[in-house]
């Protein structure tokens, strides 16, 4: 019974000291904290659009590629008429573009058809569209409609695993249990924190530099 008692409250102990970690560490970030190019757009068939542009692409390049698509389709109704050789020219050098050509004429259709025109605000709903997952349906629930949720890339998967928040092998693994241990409060910036700071160190090293000169590690 002291041996559980002694477990409970070591644990208690270890989970207010990561919950101070984490409040300090999101101050650090939002101190040193740059724009995310595609945190321009707002509204959200924007948002949807050029987040699902950005898959394997660098930022700078899905934000040059999303505003020539936005001159000619600002809205999901001038999008679908549009067919898909246009849509190619307009994102292109985006990765995977012809792929993404098909699915935003897709998606365009089913937006009009399914939902009257207005993008859906729930990850359910989200992820039934073409070229949509559940790191591109996290983001656009929080940049569009300012709803909790945790967007996991390669910036932030690694970054928290720098800080030890998480010991996972895949973003996939990491937002399962960022969601778990990561108060929501924090949920609204994850991404564009861990994003802005990922973007400003890319290499390791750098990264390592960073977070040590900052305390973090």
């Amino acid at each position: 019974m002291q041996k559980s008692r002694l477990k409970s409250n070591k644990n208690s102990r270890s989970r207010i000291l990561v919950r101070d970690d984490m409040e300090r560490a999101f101050e650090i970030f939002a101190e040193d904290y740059k724009l995310v190019p595609l945190e321009v757009f707002h509204k959200p068939y924007e948002v949807l659009v050029s987040t699902l542009m950005s898959s394997r692409t660098n930022d700078d390049t899905t934000l040059l590629a999303a505003k020539r698509l936005f001159v000619k389709a600002p809205d999901v109704y001038s999008l679908k008429k549009l067919n898909q050789s246009q849509i190619e020219e307009l994102i292109y050098p985006v990765g995977f573009y012809k792929t993404k050509a098909v699915n935003l004429s897709k998606l365009a259709t089913i937006i009009i058809e399914r939902y009257g025109g207005i993008v859906p605000n729930t990850r359910a709903e989200l992820t039934k569209l073409p070229g949509v997952g559940v790191k591109t349906a996290n983001l656009v629930l929080v940049r569009a409609f300012h709803k909790p949720a945790i967007s996991v890339d390669t910036h932030v998967h690694r970054i928290s695993n720098l800080l030890g928040w998480v010991k996972t092998k895949t973003p996939e693994q990491t937002e399962k249990v960022l969601t778990k241990i990561l108060p929501r409060k924090y949920w609204f910036n994850v991404n564009r924190y861990l994003v802005s700071i990922g973007r400003q160190y890319r290499s390791k090293q750098r990264l390592n530099e960073y977070l040590k000169e900052r305390g973090l590690i």
